[in-house]
């Protein structure tokens, strides 16, 4: 057996509910627990969208920063690429393949350095960063 209730209502919101009730096939007992379910699920969700806000704004602020290191990142190259095409002069034929042997020794070298100072946990990117991050605003 269910448990009986006495509820107190003003008119208007009495009124709607006889409305609700005399349609045929409701109650208002079962109206009265459909709201009440659902108001109360609407609680439980409320809650659940809380607890989701705190860990979806940590995200944003991740990708955020994942989002600044890129654009660092990204400017560092287009920078260093338009300093090798407006600085450095093409080499003549006769000289190209002894730059490719020494190009390549260079970039073996390099990627060495990358291991290493991964390996060391020390990361240009990050001292970059700091270095911005200590600049006022509109510094270049």
């Amino acid at each position: 057996m269910k448990p009986r209730h006495h509820l107190y209502l003003d008119k208007a919101l009495s009124a709607r509910l006889d409305e609700l009730a005399a349609k045929p096939g409701s109650s208002k007992s079962a109206i009265v627990a459909d709201a009440l379910r659902a108001w109360l699920d609407r609680q439980a969700a409320g809650e659940l969208d809380t607890m989701l806000q705190v860990r979806l704004d940590r995200l944003s602020r991740h990708l955020e920063r994942i989002e600044r290191d890129q654009e660092i990142l990204l400017e560092s190259l287009a920078l260093f690429i338009r300093f090798q095409f407006t600085v450095i002069p093409s080499l003549p034929e006769a000289e190209q393949k002894a730059a490719r042997v020494l190009g390549q020794d260079r970039f073996e070298s390099f990627i060495e350095q990358v291991a290493r100072r991964f390996a060391e946990g020390k990361r240009l990117s990050r001292q970059v960063h700091d270095r911005l991050a200590v600049k006022p605003e509109g510094q270049a």
